[in-house]
């Protein structure tokens, strides 16, 4: 029986500086770490649902594949936006509204952004 998504994963070419970049920028918190040769920790993204993030990552794109992109639940894209891009972010498409047409229109406000390890980032606010 399901109960969830529990965690994604991410390879980190700097564990303490991606920690650090997630906390400030989406104030998710860190809940465990672990390893002394090859480290990793999970953060509570703030519904339990967990970021799992390993050392060893590469800014190589062929090193190891990432996620398409992950989006962020939040309340204020714009300001969330902002705060990424304070906490490191490189900037990849500005706030904007949009509709995705399905059998119930969703209205939203996106923008998207690259963490530190070059993975793309979607801020996700509902209208």
């Amino acid at each position: 029986m399901k109960k969830g998504l529990h965690h994604v994963a991410l390879t980190a070419v700097d564990l303490d500086r991606t920690l650090d970049f997630y906390k400030n920028a989406f104030g998710f918190t860190v809940v465990r770490r672990w390893g002394d040769e090859h480290p990793a920790a999970m953060m509570d993204v703030g519904d339990g649902t967990l970021l799992e993030i390993f050392s060893g990552g590469s800014n190589a794109a062929e090193a190891q594949a990432k996620w398409l992109h992950i989006a962020v639940a939040a309340e204020d894209t714009d300001a969330v936006y902002a705060a990424a891009l304070a906490a490191g972010a490189a900037a990849h498409s500005e706030p904007k509204d949009i509709v995705i047409q399905c059998d119930k229109p969703l209205p939203a406000r996106i923008a998207f952004v690259k963490g530190l390890n070059g993975e793309l980032i979607e801020i996700f606010c509902e209208k």
